[in-house]
């Protein structure tokens, strides 16, 4: 934002030497940091797709074995199907947001995208994360529900193992890689989409400041 600050530091000058900086060229500059900013969200929301995607692509089919013993394969593939709609109308809303602040001809109407853009970003950011909880919640606790089987799954034999030992450990592990998966996933979207807002959020408020 150095630019945006030199030019309201010349536009508050009192001095001939050189053309003041109107309200209009810091407005535009304004605009477009804001613009830009919006780009790069829906950039950045589209690699992701495709990086899933892709990753989706690489993983075996066998991967998928140890849930068709639970009959959960074919929910895994629905929640899949739902969640890449989802994410395409997320891809939507990014680039609609994208647009609508590339044409903004007013300060208010540039605040209200810019708002927007927020609420959606947050919305998106929270999702991801809402649904990888109830994701592993639901496969874990239809899991569990059948000890033996999940023992059988995992290739351990029952004889060599302490039932309820297996259950605490295994409650145990998927529960802090929970907690540590989402705490990651929230580190990344705090870094990346963080880093986005608070520049966006900047020039919120710098706006703020030029109508008051």
């Amino acid at each position: 934002m150095k630019e945006l600050d030199l030019l309201k530091k010349d536009w508050n000058k009192r001095t001939n030497d050189f053309p003041k900086v109107t309200y209009n060229d810091i407005y535009a500059l304004i605009h477009k940091k804001s613009s830009s900013i919006v780009k790069w969200i829906f950039v950045i929301c589209i690699v992701e797709f495709i990086f899933w995607t892709s990753l989706n692509l690489l993983i075996p089919e066998s991967y998928l074995d140890i849930y068709e013993q639970f009959h959960l394969k074919t929910f895994l593939q629905i929640s899949q199907v739902a969640h890449y709609i989802i994410l395409s109308v997320f891809i939507y809303l990014f680039y609609k947001n994208f647009k609508s602040i590339s044409v903004c001809d007013s300060t208010n109407i540039l605040m209200q995208k810019i708002i927007k853009t927020r609420k959606t970003v947050n919305c998106y950011v929270y999702y991801n994360i809402v649904l990888y909880v109830i994701i592993s919640v639901v496969l874990n606790v239809i899991m569990l529900s059948n000890p033996t089987l999940l023992i059988n799954s995992l290739g351990l034999k029952i004889k060599d193992l302490d039932p309820d030992l297996f259950l605490y450990l295994y409650i145990a592990i998927q529960t802090a890689t929970l907690f540590i998966m989402c705490g990651l996933l929230w580190l990344y979207y705090k870094i990346i989409y963080g880093i986005l807002l608070k520049k966006l959020n900047k020039n919120y408020t710098e706006l703020k400041k030029m109508e008051d």
